[in-house]
């Protein structure tokens, strides 16, 4: 589904890349981790393969298609859910959903219907019709994912989509991704959060410095390294405990 081919990108005025060689593929209908401390290259990596930042070198390969090539047409595969709420704060949840859906070409019956839909797996469907300004912290995050998910994308990318919010909103949201999985949704997911990535993820890589240093599945992870209980145990062995901000 997703394929990650020597990525390179390097900021202007940068003495080293933000990106360097990253190379990765995610299957179809798996749940794939992407792991690492701030300044690792996450955020740049996400932005490259979903089409807001182009690479120095290197290819982006979803369904097959080099994303460089025409990246317009292939914004449809998937969906993203950025870590800054990327909705209308005076707008109401319905008409959020409403205009992105008319974006990705949904409209009458079909956009109402997929609407009512994606507002009932995140659990606000009795709050449709309020501004999302007056939202708490869960339910932005779980109408954020809700946009990210009309239009049936067949890759979707979350960025920190749990952070900041309460046991009940995160525990909904890891629910519903197991569900999209299981409806074979490819989830790409990064997290902060490493019980997360373990329970929810197949297989996870970890970058640091722009590169990956570890892939697999985390419990095989983890069994690698004596000492090591659990995959926050295994992702410190390898990126350290200095504080990176």
């Amino acid at each position: 589904m997703l394929q990650i081919e020597r990525l390179v990108k390097v900021y202007r005025g940068a003495s080293t890349p933000a990106v360097n060689g990253l190379d990765f593929s995610v299957g179809e209908g798996e749940i794939f981790g992407l792991l690492g401390p701030n300044g690792a290259g996450k955020t740049t990596a996400i932005s490259i393969i979903c089409t807001l930042l182009r690479q120095d070198s290197g290819r982006v390969l979803i369904c097959g298609e080099d994303t460089a090539l025409k990246p317009s047409g292939i914004r449809s595969r998937f969906g993203l859910a950025p870590q800054d709420i990327a909705l209308y704060p005076s707008l109401s949840a319905r008409e959020n959903l409403c205009y992105f859906g008319r974006l990705y070409g949904l409209t009458g019956r079909a956009l109402a219907s997929r609407i009512e839909q994606c507002l009932e797996l995140v659990g606000l469907a009795e709050h449709a019709d309020r501004r999302v300004d007056a939202f708490s912290g869960g339910m932005k995050r779980r109408a954020n994912l809700a946009a990210a998910i009309l239009h049936t994308p067949r890759l979707l990318v979350l960025d920190e989509p749990t952070v900041g919010i309460d046991a009940q909103s995160r525990n909904m949201i890891l629910e519903n991704l197991k569900g999209l999985r299981d409806a074979g949704m490819t989830i790409l997911y990064t997290t902060h959060y490493m019980e997360e990535a373990q329970q929810l993820c197949s297989r996870v890589a970890i970058m640091d410095r722009g590169s990956i240093i570890a892939t697999g599945a985390p419990e095989a992870l983890v069994s690698q390294v004596a000492g090591c209980a659990n995959l926050e145990d295994y992702f410190l062995h390898l990126t350290g405990k200095q504080l990176r901000d």
